[in-house]
């Protein structure tokens, strides 16, 4: 198995929700999160022009990247957190029905050329749940620096 490291988040945009009812709901600690309404603020903390048109909310699925072994993968992660959310099925369908998106982010530091694969039961939880999910594959750090130095 060619090294790679991993992370995962999963972030909701809503137009009405909660910040804090969805980290309830969910079991998760929002990293970062604004209520529709509220004053922009940048990232330091000062405000900004204007209000946001939507309320986000996101929250780290895993503590720290994780190096992918024969034990941990991206696929057994996924698994794991679907089983997870499924116990919130009904908020999770609510709120794609009421006009919110959820989306699992995975972003991946590759060392070299890798395969995941996904079973359909996966896929197919995915799509009852109504999340999206989006990959961020990125050269390893140090891969990106040697192939740098190598030019």
């Amino acid at each position: 198995m060619s090294e790679y490291e991993f992370t995962m988040a999963l972030s909701i945009r809503h137009p009405s929700a909660i910040p804090s009812e969805i980290s309830e709901t969910l079991g998760i600690q929002a990293q970062h999160s604004w209520k529709v309404g509220e004053e922009r603020r940048s990232s330091t903390g000062e405000t900004l022009e204007g209000t946001y048109r939507e309320t986000f909310w996101t929250g780290h699925l895993m503590t720290e990247p994780q190096l992918a072994s024969d034990h941990i993968s991206v696929e057994s992660v996924l698994l794991r957190t679907l089983s997870q959310l499924r116990k919130s099925f009904d908020f999770l369908t609510d709120l794609s029905r009421s006009g919110g998106v959820a989306e699992l982010q995975v972003s991946i530091f590759g060392r070299g050329d890798f395969r995941l694969e996904f079973l359909p039961e996966s896929l197919a939880l995915l799509g009852r749940l109504g999340l999206t999910i989006s990959f961020n594959v990125t050269p390893h750090p140090v891969t990106a620096e040697i192939s740098g130095i190598a030019n």
